[in-house]
């Protein structure tokens, strides 16, 4: 390299204005890499929103074909001979490829073929979805695809230390960490609005039920009913109402299913963090996150988080301090840590106060210079540079 400044090009099937946690984490990157001098191009399939369908030195746009039951989201075409024309011309110096569809394949078989350095990003547990929709014969077969094609990588990125041990377990090689921020300027209690409460039917005393997600199967929103069911059943003198935001192929099902929940629909930016503070608890029952981008928003906006033990919720929460944790799969346990932030009204205020004290301290900044380590690191000699030193022997998991 004979820049200070990389040359980054990074491969993904999900870019903002898409509203999902991948999106809004390379989103992030991308914006944080440019305002620290690198060059970025950006390959991705195209958007309904895109004004031309031309690509230019800083974008790459591919043909996509949609994904079912995912409105508005994409697999991207195989693009190969179309890489290699392009990277012989200009060649980048690291590449981060953060999808394993077609698209990402052929990045992948680009770079190898031309000797550029990959960094690859585990964000999806497409293995863990396939059980979701009734298709688990397909799981082992995805993971054996996933592990092929991420150990062709320099290093794979994991966003939790509960999924890098996953990963470990299954022989994924050469793992490395990169946590995810919040903006805890825009996700702020401050946001709070009583109007939109009294819109609710909730007053000052009473308890807004917040769910924030994308409404499909592999969410596991199962629980919400559930656990909410439960929360009344313990606390009839309370007046409680769940509150959903998002939208997804499950709406309908919900919405006949929980006939007194409001449904809010999708928000974004300003709406989405007024949405947030506005509530009080927040319920988090999904199981096949890498992440959970929106435990830490929910957190940031001064809400007492409930959340299985595992990705975002492991890394953040201590239980009973800045939010309640659950065994993974355990739904009583799930309802139990719910009813114990309203049991007394000591519990719910001191776990919202610590919440947003921790979530403050999660910026984008310090993650987006440890990526730059990272990819710095892939480039100078071919090796990754550790994220973290190996675990020790019988250790289960790594708290901050």
């Amino acid at each position: 390299m004979t820049s200070a400044f990389l040359h980054i090009t990074l491969i993904t099937e999900t870019f903002p204005p898409e509203i999902n946690g991948v999106a809004n984490t390379l989103g992030r990157l991308c914006d944080g890499l440019r305002a620290r001098g690198h060059q970025v191009e950006l390959i991705r399939p195209r958007q309904g929103g895109d004004q031309s369908q031309i690509s230019d030195e800083g974008l790459m746009l591919c043909r996509g074909w949609p994904l079912p039951g995912y409105p508005g989201l994409q697999w991207g075409q195989s693009s190969m001979h179309k890489l290699l024309r392009r990277w012989k011309r200009q060649r980048p110096d690291v590449l981060y490829i953060a999808t394993e569809g077609p698209l990402g394949l052929s990045a992948l078989r680009a770079a190898r073929r031309l000797g550029i350095s990959v960094v690859s990003g585990f964000h999806t547990n497409f293995q863990q979805y396939s059980n979701q929709y009734g298709l688990g014969m397909l799981s082992r077969v995805l993971t054996h695809y996933l592990r092929w094609f991420h150990n062709r990588s320099t290093l794979t990125l994991v966003p939790s230390a509960s999924q890098r041990i996953e990963l470990e377990r299954r022989h994924f090689e050469r793992l490395g960490m990169l946590a995810r921020g919040v903006d805890s300027q825009l996700f702020h209690p401050a946001k709070r609005d009583n109007e939109l409460r009294e819109e609710w039917g909730l007053g000052n005393d009473d308890i807004a039920v917040l769910h924030v997600g994308r409404l499909a199967q592999e969410k596991n929103l199962g629980v919400l009913k559930r656990c909410f069911d439960s929360l009344q059943a313990t606390y009839p003198q309370r007046h409680l109402k769940l509150i959903i935001v998002g939208d997804g192929p499950q709406r309908v099902t919900l919405e006949k299913a929980l006939p007194e929940a409001v449904f809010c629909g999708t928000q974004r930016g300003e709406e989405l963090a007024r949405h947030y503070a506005s509530g009080d608890v927040f319920l988090f029952p999904s199981l096949t996150e890498t992440f959970g981008n929106v435990v830490l928003e929910a957190m940031a906006s001064g809400l007492g988080v409930v959340a299985y033990d595992q990705a975002a919720a492991t890394q953040h929460i201590r239980h009973g301090y800045n939010g309640v944790l659950a065994m993974p799969g355990d739904e009583d346990a799930f309802c139990e840590a719910a009813n114990w932030l309203l049991a007394e009204r000591e519990h719910l205020r001191r776990v919202r106060l610590n919440a947003r004290q921790h979530a403050s301290r999660q910026g984008w900044p310090a993650i987006i210079e440890q990526f730059e380590r990272q990819l710095r690191g892939v480039c100078k000699n071919g090796q990754p540079v550790p994220a973290f030193p190996p675990l020790a022997p019988g250790s289960s998991t790594l708290h901050d």
